[in-house]
């Protein structure tokens, strides 16, 4: 057989249409005279491409993925502003040469750092850069016929034959293209995407399924960007907010009545969502002392009521890892604890303070730390400090402590400052800590007085005459027992149970976000599961008619590993093989016969008896007719299942 002009060298020994730089190729014209070459100059629009091309490559994207996961190891690690602004104050108290350097380099706004946001941002644009085309790409992959069949099929790994023989009488091509039709309908009817290719005296169908796979691998990649942009711009869109609230009052959301405020960027603090929140009661139950877990916290529910202007009252109730969502915020309990009623009256016997302050618990049995601050009303500022023990129990040191976390032996003991509390020069202070930096101590340790100690429902004096104190009783608010303040006078006889009112911390979150990021969080999973076990297949049937007998080729390619491959060629050809004896009885001289028994014997002997047939026969064709496009389409010998 004659060469190709292909096939012919060059008289300098070269193939002409092989590419430059290929080894039988011409030699690249050399700028140099020593045959070095140079590198064409890339302008400004030459590098911008480049640069373009290595943001949306892959390899980036997945190193921007990493970068991600590592720049935001640091947000778990310091306290963040956004989440925890009294963290970030202790620690500026505990560190104070090293919060400067950490502070300048946004370690407490890790989530609104430049740092943190330029890594977000270019990961955002190099996805947005991988998908696009490859949305192209797909969408004409969706729109393009089958490829054409190989011209042959043998070569492939996952191959079966089988050859029918037809009776003296028989329709040869009748009965060859009604084999073919049995093959369209039964790969059409398994949701294969079919084509008819006939040439050579070849009669096949190709057919093609599996595009749901890179269907689910741009669904997951475009729900990343939506997760991106639904985490994005919610952030922008979300405030967080705290409030203890006291049994019998009521919260409004307003910014000043948040303990703490933390709004995204785009929040307008000033049109938040009107409502209210009142605390009717608090229920909580403790293990029995005595048992293996006493005084653990059984179930509590805080029991609200809440409002919403032109609406009735509505009750409901707040507990742990169940919110209560109203007017599109969603509030948490996140604590509780007792918040014994101090009144404070001057020495005229006017009433100067009555409040319920919170007080914080420090242990599992509700020892609490609180503070009362009194500006006005007395000669001076007053700060009071001190601790509340739901069940008071002197150690042997003399130290007190709490026992048991309900209402068996309150006790409030407070020591007393007086002197400057630092709030009328206008700078911000916790609620919940006193500075007695520049106060003067009157009552509690290291002085001539005792710290006050009171049950519910005692009153005692001030020292140096400032008045009176009361911690009062909740259920009998009205009796009043004077006491001197010592733990001398208390009386631990009477039934204390509900007489300090409780309160419960609540946060209150608003992310406009959150549904879309579940939305495309789903959506990414789901197209995770399209793109791992949907396999991308190709099957092909052809019939060739030899005389009076039918051969019958089945073969199959994957894109990608699929080990099922092999099973599904020949389910499907022992399927079609049934159907065609039942459709052609009439015509068959008899039965199929198939090359092999075995569950491989098909694919054996079929490749046996092609490959002795080219032992005898030339180069083949690249494929059944003269398109040049079917010989992309057929898998090289070295590699039968790269597509």
């Amino acid at each position: 057989m004659s060469r190709s002009r292909s096939d012919r060298p060059d008289d300098d020994g070269s193939e002409p249409l092989r590419p430059s730089d290929h080894v039988d190729g011409h030699a690249a014209p050399s700028a140099n005279a020593d045959g070095s070459v140079t590198a064409p100059r890339l302008g400004p629009i030459e590098w911008l491409r480049w640069g373009w091309r290595q943001l949306t490559s892959m390899r980036t994207a997945l190193v921007l993925l990493l970068l991600l996961a590592i720049a935001a190891v640091p947000g778990s690690i310091f306290p963040q502003r956004s989440a925890d602004p009294n963290g970030v104050t202790q620690f500026r108290a505990d560190n104070p040469d090293l919060y400067p350097i950490l502070d300048q380099i946004q370690l407490f706004d890790v989530y609104t750092s430049a740092w943190f946001s330029a890594i977000y941002l270019l990961l955002f644009l190099s996805l947005i850069g991988c998908v696009i085309p490859r949305m192209k790409h797909h969408a004409k992959a969706l729109r393009a016929r089958p490829p054409r069949t190989p011209a042959r099929l043998s070569r492939l790994d996952d191959h079966r034959t089988t050859e029918l023989q037809l009776s003296a009488d028989a329709d040869v091509e009748a009965a060859a293209q009604r084999v073919v039709d049995l093959a369209q309908q039964q790969l059409r009817g398994a949701r294969y995407r079919v084509e008819r290719y006939d040439a050579r005296g070849s009669l096949s169908v190709s057919a093609e399924r599996g595009y749901l796979r890179e269907t689910g691998n741009l669904l997951f990649h475009i729900a990343l960007v939506g997760v991106l942009i639904g985490v994005g711009v919610g952030g922008a869109l979300t405030y967080t907010g705290q409030r203890a609230i006291v049994q019998d009052t009521s919260f409004v959301n307003a910014l000043t009545d948040y303990s703490s405020f933390n709004p995204g960027r785009f929040v307008n603090a000033d049109v938040l969502s009107p409502y209210t929140i009142t605390l009717d009661r608090f229920d909580l139950t403790y293990q029995p002392a005595g048992t293996a877990a006493s005084g653990q916290a059984g179930d509590f529910v805080a029991h609200v009521t809440t409002q919403q202007p032109g609406e009735d009252e509505q009750t409901g109730e707040v507990r742990v890892n169940h919110p209560l969502d109203i007017a599109g915020d969603r509030v948490y309990l996140m604590g509780n604890g007792y918040a014994p009623t101090i009144t404070v009256r001057d020495a005229e016997g006017q009433v100067v303070f009555r409040d319920a302050v919170p007080f914080l618990p420090q242990d599992n049995n509700m020892t609490s730390l609180g503070v009362v601050k009194i500006a006005d009303g007395l000669p001076e500022q007053v700060g009071l400090v001190g601790f509340f023990y739901p069940t008071m129990q002197e150690l042997e040191t003399g130290a007190k402590t709490s026992v048991y976390p309900a209402l068996v032996f309150p006790v409030l003991s407070l020591d007393v400052y007086s002197g400057d509390l630092g709030i009328d020069d206008g700078t911000p202070r916790s609620v919940y800590t006193l500075d007695p930096e520049g106060m003067t101590k009157l009552a509690g340790r290291d002085t001539d007085t005792p710290s006050i100690e009171l049950l519910p429902g005692q009153t005692t004096a001030l020292p140096d005459g400032l008045g009176t104190i009361t911690f009062e009783n909740a259920n009998a608010p009205d009796t009043v027992e004077v006491t001197d303040g010592t733990l001398q006078s208390l009386s631990p006889t009477a039934d204390y149970d509900e007489s300090v009112k409780r309160y419960v911390s609540l946060s209150i979150h608003h992310d406009v976000g959150a549904p879309w990021v579940l939305l495309f969080a789903v959506l990414a999973l789901l197209g995770l599961l399209l793109a791992l076990f949907v396999p991308r297949r190709r099957m092909w049937v052809k019939v060739t008619p030899v005389g009076k007998t039918l051969r019958i080729e089945y073969a199959g390619l994957a894109r990608g590993e699929d080990p099922q491959l092999a099973v599904a060629v020949a389910q499907f050809a022992d399927r079609h093989r049934e159907s065609v004896e039942a459709a052609l009885a009439a015509d068959i001289a008899a039965p199929a016969a198939s090359a092999g028994d075995g569950p491989d014997g098909g694919a054996v002997a079929g490749a046996a008896r092609d490959g002795a047939a080219r032992s005898a026969e030339p180069a083949p064709a690249a494929s059944e007719d003269t398109d040049p496009a079917a010989s992309a389409d057929r898998p090289p010998r070295s590699s039968p299942k790269v597509d």
